[in-house]
Order: structure tokens, then sequence, then C-alpha cells
């Protein structure tokens, strides 16, 4: 069974507007040496799709220079691989999509000209490690029109999109729901579905006028075709705000979690040629994920610090997040921050948000 992959780097920037200030969602850094776009790609090389298709919107360029040929994912070929979908893909096209349906308007000809016999299509804010071929013969046993995968979980944010499921896992209605800490079917934004079907709903939105892939489309057809729920049941992050993209990212010093997502399966990012890490002889480093290339003459805790970071002696660093190149002076104290990449903190500075609101720096400053 050949599967098409498709990949939506844009589709929730609104959820975290400063880290998409300058970039797409999909290369937001995380756990230490990752882009969020590295979990979508690797999930779909590791289940044998071997043809890719990203789509973008504006803010690609960081996309494009981690990516590349797709080389590290094993994408680069003659045949298939990565491709880089642009807006204004289609001729008839002359401004940009704000939905996941205009999206997929945009691309109809990269569907036409594909011979796989399914459509793969997952968001970059998902961080999980799935199987696809197992989706794609559940799919293909229960004789679904659409397979819609989901996880059992309480609504972390508000207009998260519901599952009403019955015994023999059919969807009967899709639903918008605020946030509870009750457990519900939350829709994971990853979908199986034929790639003729696909194209004929493609059209089928354009005679009826349909907007919006969820509420439009799926909502019109949930009677009348058979959409099936197939459960995800690991380790899933959905990053959704700022306060998310900070919980998810500490979510991996614990080992539990880092083995559900990592386990056996390989994720891939682009290969960068580092140093190993230096620690000081005064150094102190407890339960903290620490990439190649830092240098740690102070004391971290609890926290996750990406390539190139370097703590000078005298600082204290807990429950952060650090990115690339991030540089602290002489005993300064930071608790609760995120900073973006190549940032500068002088010496003696004090720097504190809170675990419910962590505070961001933006990229290139200095305090």
């Amino acid at each position: 069974m050949k599967a098409l992959g498709i990949v939506f780097s844009n589709i929730h920037d609104a959820n975290l507007p400063e880290l998409v200030r300058l970039r797409t969602l999909g290369s937001i850094p995380f756990g230490g040496r990752y882009r969020l776009i590295d979990f979508a790609l690797s999930n779909m090389v590791n289940s044998g799709i071997t043809k890719v298709g990203v789509i973008t919107k504006r803010n690609y360029q960081s996309l494009m220079d981690h990516v590349g040929s797709g080389k590290d994912w094993d994408l680069a070929r003659k045949d298939g691989g990565l491709i880089i979908l642009p807006p204004f893909g289609d001729r008839d096209s002359d401004t940009l999509y704000n939905s996941r349906l205009e999206a997929l308007k945009s691309i109809t000809g990269f569907l036409r000209h594909a011979d796989e016999d399914y459509v793969v299509m997952t968001d970059c804010d998902n961080v999980c490690r799935i199987n696809y071929n197992d989706v794609i013969e559940f799919h293909r046993i229960n004789k679904a029109d659409i397979t819609l995968v989901y996880r059992k979980n309480k609504l972390e944010e508000d207009n998260a999109v519901t599952l009403n499921i019955d015994t023999e896992n059919r969807v009967t209605a899709l639903k918008y729901e605020n946030k509870t800490d009750s457990e519900n079917n939350v829709f994971a934004n990853i979908y199986v579905i034929k790639r003729s079907l696909l194209q004929n709903l493609i059209m089928d939105s354009l005679s009826y006028n349909y907007r919006h892939f969820t509420t439009d489309l799926l909502s019109a057809y949930v009677n009348s075709m058979r959409i099936m729920a197939y459960e995800h049941k690991g380790y899933f992050a959905a990053i959704t705000s700022m306060q998310s993209y900070y919980e998810k990212n500490l979510d991996l010093l614990d080992e539990k979690n880092r083995h559900e997502l990592f386990g056996d399966r390989s994720v891939f990012t682009k290969i960068r040629d580092s140093v190993p890490t230096k620690y000081g002889a005064c150094s102190v480093v407890k339960n903290s994920l620490i990439a190649d290339g830092c240098v740690i003459e102070g004391t971290v805790e609890n926290s996750v610090l990406f390539r190139g970071v370097k703590v000078a002696s005298g600082s204290v660093v807990k429950n952060c997040i650090l990115m690339q190149n991030t540089v602290l002076g002489e005993h300064v104290t930071m608790n609760c921050m995120i900073t973006d990449k190549d940032v500068v903190v002088r010496d003696r500075r004090v720097l504190s948000g809170s675990e419910n609101h962590p505070f961001y720096i933006p990229k290139g400053s200095m305090i």
C-alpha cells in the first residue's frame, strides 16, 4: 500500500505568535536538538512513506534551511522524496490560504500527479511516535473512507476538536470543546484518506464554497461517509500555546516520556558537526537535557539547553529552555525562562517567570 505524506507547516501559527515571528511552526526548536517538523517527517520515513509534501505559507526560509533536500531523513530521492509546496502553488490562487481546506485546494496539481493510493496528513504541532502502517491497515480493514487519529486526554486548550465514537470506532460527531479536566477523545489532526477521495472532496468543497476541512467538510459528511477513529496510545505532546511549548519541553526530562517518544525508532534531524559539551570544574547539572557544543561553568537544573549555550561561572539556571547560542554572563540567575536563539544575558542579571507563565526573550536580544 503506497502512501503520500502531507505535512502542514503553518496551520497553527496563531497559537505561538512569539515563536513564529521569524519562522514557521514546523521549524520551532524542540527538545534540545530537534525542530517540530522532525517528528512529522521521521514518522513518515519510519513508516516507509518516501514522498512527502510540506505545505508552507510564510516565513519558511528557516524551514527550507533546516530540511534542505531531505537528505538527513533519507528523502533526497530522484523519484518522490521531500517536496516543498509554497503558497500560490495553483495557477488560480492569488491569496494566501487561511485554513486547511484552502491549503489543500492550492496543491491540487501535486495530488493529481501523484500515484500513491493513500494520503497521510499531519500537522507540525504533534510531537509523537506513530506507525502510519498500522493506521493505514486499520483504515483498510474497516473499509473506512477517512480515518482520524485521536488520543484520550483532558482538554488542555480551548477550541479543541473532540470526537464522538460509537462501539465500532466510527465517528458520529465532531465538536469543538473548551478546556476541561475530564477525559475526552481529542482529535490529533492526523488523517488517512484515499487520494482519489481527497481529490473529489476538494472539488466538492469548491462547489459548496466550503472553507474549513473539519467544521465544514467532515461535519457535512460524518453521517453519509464511513469516518473511523484510530486511537493513539503512546506519548503525545500537542504544542498549542507558549505554555504548552514550555511544559512539553520539560516533559522530556522524564525518562518514561523520552522512552515513549524516542524508543527504538529514530527521530531524524539535520546533522550538525559540533564539539562535545564542556563542563567546568565547579559546574553542577541536575535533571537536564544538554545538547552538544555547550559550555557549562555554572549550575543548571531541570532545564533544556540547545546547541552552543554558554553558562558562565556563578550563574544559576532552573526550569528554563535556552535555545541555540544563548550566552549567560557571570552570576546570572534565571528561572522559568524561554530564550530564543542568540540571546545574550549580561552579568548579574536576575530574570524569572513562573511555571504557569514562563517569560520569553526574543531572538537576538541582549539583556
